[in-house]
């Protein structure tokens, strides 16, 4: 019976690998430490950039009560906001893959050890643990599938992805506050103090602690080089060789920048976009309008130097894009001194965020437009002809294409 008690995960003697120990755990703690507390306030950063109170269809969340608490109104400026911080949270989460893998190893005799509680403070330690281990999978996995374009979770990613955060980082907080006094007193003690994470009879090493650390960091080194791309142009692009939007661009000319969703995956009609039959349709405090490209050309045309940037991480570079103001087409439908909040519709008929709402802010910007040329040509369907919004600073899903509607008023 004590030989088979050996061969269980619950006996300290079947874990026998000499490189687990506090130190080596501390070590990878702290670099989580900072690692996740920064993709936490990144990750309410692109919470805060889909201005989620300014109407249901920006915000997807059921239930989500106090955990939906409204940071500020998305500002647009600067420009290039939501591609430094939805870049950051991306490629950070993908380089700490390999760190939270080995400290999950470090730690998986814990989640064995008997009796499962020895106190109440055992126990609620025991509890954060799992929480946090599910909790970080989960939120890893889902966040590594959206970035992949592998929708094959249940659901709407953008729930799913939100409240296993927000139960992830709790569990963080609270082992974070158990743990990290330990840590650092590990980091300082001159000898290792022995614990459980210590095998009573280590087997033969095949690499030092200081080895395995290395390994750990090569490996983080690798996912940064492999994915940190896609958020550049040009030859740093085509480094990202693990994410969709890396590699070269889709082409030359006006339009060889990365798109996201065609015009066929969106089941955009061609009828529906030419020129005899395409109308916008805008509506205000005084009536509805309904102009053609034609018309909307006649309007006074304005240009900004622009990105799209995406909740997937990936970004391009400045577009030029040209068009007719959001501003002036709000005064067109008595919003001439206080363009308000609208709320735009695309001829996309499937799919998420087919609309999508913008702040009056973001509408008195004088960047963002309803564009309907880019680079000196016009919109290609995929780039959202017949027209499409562009707003600084706004993520890439609420940059519609295909636009159909425009209704100004507060949202």
């Amino acid at each position: 019976m004590r030989d088979l008690a050996s061969r269980l995960p619950s006996s300290p003697g079947f874990w026998r690998s000499p490189l687990r120990g506090p130190r080596f755990t501390a070590v990878l703690g702290l670099v989580l430490l900072v690692g996740i507390t920064v993709l936490f306030v990144t990750g309410l950063l692109s919470y805060a950039a889909y201005n989620p109170d300014l109407d249901p269809v920006n915000d997807k969340t059921p239930d989500k009560g106090l955990l939906g608490f409204y940071l500020f109104a998305w500002p647009t400026d600067p420009h290039w906001l939501y591609r430094l911080t939805q870049g950051v949270h991306v490629t950070l989460g993908l380089t700490l893959i390999p760190v939270l893998l080995a400290k999950l190893w470090s730690v998986v005799p814990r989640l064995f050890t008997l009796p499962p509680a020895r106190s109440l403070a055992h126990a609620l330690e025991r509890v954060s643990l799992l929480l946090l281990v599910g909790g970080a999978l989960f939120t890893f996995l889902t966040g590594v599938l959206n970035i992949q374009l592998d929708y094959v979770f249940p659901g709407s990613f953008y729930p799913l992805h939100f409240y296993g955060a927000w139960v992830f980082f709790a569990a963080f907080v609270a082992h974070a506050a158990l743990k990290v006094p330990v840590a650092l007193r590990n980091l300082r003690a001159m000898r290792e103090e022995r614990d459980d994470l210590v095998s009573p009879r280590p087997g033969p090493p095949t690499v030092s602690r200081r080895g395995a650390l290395w390994l750990v960091g090569g490996g983080a080194l690798l996912m940064f080089g492999t994915n940190a791309g896609r958020s550049f142009d040009g030859a740093l692009r085509e480094t990202a060789v693990l994410s969709p939007h890396g590699g070269p661009e889709p082409g030359n000319g006006p339009g060889g920048f990365q798109v996201n969703k065609t015009a066929a995956y969106a089941g955009i009609d061609p009828a529906e976009t030419s020129e005899d039959a395409w109308r916008l349709v805008v509506t205000g405090r005084t009536g509805t309008v309904r102009l053609g490209r034609a018309e909307l050309r006649r309007l006074e045309q304005y240009g900004a130097a622009l990105p799209i940037a995406c909740v997937e991480g990936w970004s391009t570079s400045d577009q030029w894009w040209r068009g007719v103001r959001l501003r002036d087409l709000a005064a067109l439908v008595g919003f001439e001194d206080d363009p308000p909040d609208v709320f735009v519709e695309s001829l996309q008929r499937r799919g998420a965020f087919r609309s999508g709402a913008l702040r009056a802010n973001q509408v008195a910007d004088p960047r963002s437009l309803l564009a309907l040329d880019v680079n000196g040509e016009a919109l290609s369907p995929d780039h959202g002809y017949p027209a499409r919004i562009i707003v600084p600073a706004a993520p890439g899903v609420l940059n519609t294409k295909w636009v159909a509607r425009l209704t100004f008023g507060d949202l």
